[in-house]
């Protein structure tokens, strides 16, 4: 690995908080040590400035070659005096001899002899290390050399320089502290989304980020975050569902599968042990014998038909909607419902099998197919017959609403248990199995009722009280939407 790529992953490695803190400080310090170095350069220009000021008076004033007895001049208002010993001079004539010279302390410039009539700076003859600031003037009495110690200006900017090193030091402390406080609070979102996500990543998809309701970049990842959270979550829930869903036509269909292949064995096994008898001679009323093979032909018949119209249910297909009239219908299917009851009790008295019309707001016309709707109100009536003793008093009601039509089927009936009311709309689920046997029932007319009534966008459902009877309700709307029923 590169020394490049390995300084990468290890400023990848740093945390964010540091990061920012570190970049903001640096920034910061860039900026001050710049301005530090503006400021002390500006200073240096000023106290230069002043020096050859300095200079410059001295030498075009009372040290300027041609005086017979050099005096300092007077020093202007203002100004303060600056003390003699501080100015070197040495002026000579135009012969070359010394006319005045002034020493300040043990050393003095190390003039060079190229020396020009601007202030240059300068250092000391031999190791002194001092540094002065020297100017010459010439004309035509002479040379006039003058020159001032820089100690007195370096220790000055010294001290500057070291005033901005320890402000510059306590401000990018404090702002260090400063920083990692604003930084740790502005991403302490970022802290609850990092817990969010964990809290997902261990399963927990009911976990949302806190918005605060600010218009900053964190509030905006966290609404697009919860987003995406409730996309995901609802999708997962769509893949459970699915899934359960599958689980459970699967099973319904190994079911329905089990018990069809059942309740048709149960009559070919009837046809062929008489068929076999008959073969062997152990029949001596061939009457009886065609008698019961056809009643088991005619069961078995039913129950195919039966299986066929729920195929044709689960097909989904639209069903034929026509305006009906359901006050015919129920009175069709009481009328029948008489003429069942007299012929299975002809000795009995009549059972009363009543029609009863509430009053309600609309009409008793809906949209539907006219044969399915009877055949849900002829299913629901021969149950309660097939169900009930002879004297149990069956009614159909019929409510109209403004939306929908209630239609109710009821009996005086022995009721069912909880358990039997939960599972009355299963498919070949029969509550009394052999009394329905001996009937002709299949245990698929209420299941086909329950998927009759779904096509037509409706709903159906059952109260029962032991003891008490049963009632079917029926809630039709006036106009559906949709439908899943073969012609």
């Amino acid at each position: 690995m590169s020394p490049r790529a390995r300084l990468s992953d290890r400023l990848a490695a740093v945390p964010l908080r540091t990061t920012l803190a570190l970049a903001l400080v640096s920034l910061a310090g860039l900026g001050l040590l710049v301005s530090g170095l503006a400021v002390t350069s500006l200073m240096r220009n000023v106290l230069l400035g002043r020096l050859d000021q300095s200079l410059y008076d001295a030498a075009h004033g009372w040290a300027q070659p041609g005086l017979t007895r050099p005096e300092p001049l007077p020093t202007p208002p203002g100004k303060r005096e600056r003390p003699a010993q501080l100015l070197y001079v040495r002026v000579v004539d135009s012969s070359g001899n010394l006319v005045l010279h002034l020493d300040v302390g043990s050393t003095e410039p190390d003039v060079p002899a190229d020396l020009g009539h601007h202030p240059i700076t300068v250092g000391s003859i031999g190791d002194g290390g001092e540094q002065w600031r020297i100017m010459r003037t010439t004309n035509q009495y002479g040379t006039s050399t003058v020159g001032l110690r820089l100690d007195e200006t370096k220790g000055i900017l010294d001290r500057l320089i070291l005033l901005q090193a320890v402000i510059g030091a306590l401000v990018l402390a404090a702002l260090a502290v400063v920083a990692r406080l604003v930084i740790r609070r502005s991403l302490k979102p970022l802290g609850e989304v990092e817990r969010t996500a964990a809290a997902i990543a261990g399963g927990d998809l009911h976990q949302r980020v806190p918005v605060r309701g600010n218009d900053t970049e964190v509030d905006h990842l966290s609404q697009s975050l919860n987003t995406m959270l409730t996309q995901i979550q609802q999708a997962f829930a769509a893949t459970e569902a699915s899934e359960e869903g599958a689980r459970r036509s699967e099973a319904k269909m190994r079911r329905f599968i089990a018990d069809a292949s059942h309740e048709l064995r149960t009559p070919l096994t009837t046809i062929k042990g008489f068929s076999e008898l008959y073969r062997q001679g152990a029949i001596t009323e061939p009457g009886m014998l065609m008698n019961r093979i056809e009643s088991e032909s005619k069961r078995m018949s039913l129950l195919v038909e039966d299986l066929l119209m729920l195929a044709r249910l689960d097909a989904q297909r639209p069903v034929e909607r026509r305006p009906v009239d359901l006050l015919a219908l129920a009175s069709d299917a009481v009328h029948n419902a008489r003429a069942q009851a007299a012929v299975q009790n002809p000795d009995a008295e009549p059972r009363p099998i009543d029609l009863e019309i509430r009053s309600g707001a609309g009409t008793l016309e809906i949209a539907g197919d006219e044969a399915r709707l009877r055949q849900i109100l002829g299913n629901l009536v021969s149950n309660a017959l097939v169900h009930t003793p002879p004297d149990a008093a069956v009614t159909v009601r019929l409510t109209p609403s403004e939306q929908e039509v209630l239609i109710e089927v009821s009996d005086t009936g022995p009721g069912l248990e909880q358990e039997q009311a939960e599972r009355v709309f299963e498919r070949f689920y029969r509550t009394d199995s052999s009394r329905s046997r001996v009937s002709g029932g299949t245990g698929l007319g209420l299941s086909i009722v329950q998927a009759l009534v779904t096509a037509h966008d409706g709903a159906v459902s059952v109260a029962s009280t032991p003891g008490a009877g049963t009632t079917f309700s029926v809630c039709l709307p006036r106009t559906g939407q949709s439908g899943t029923l073969a012609p």
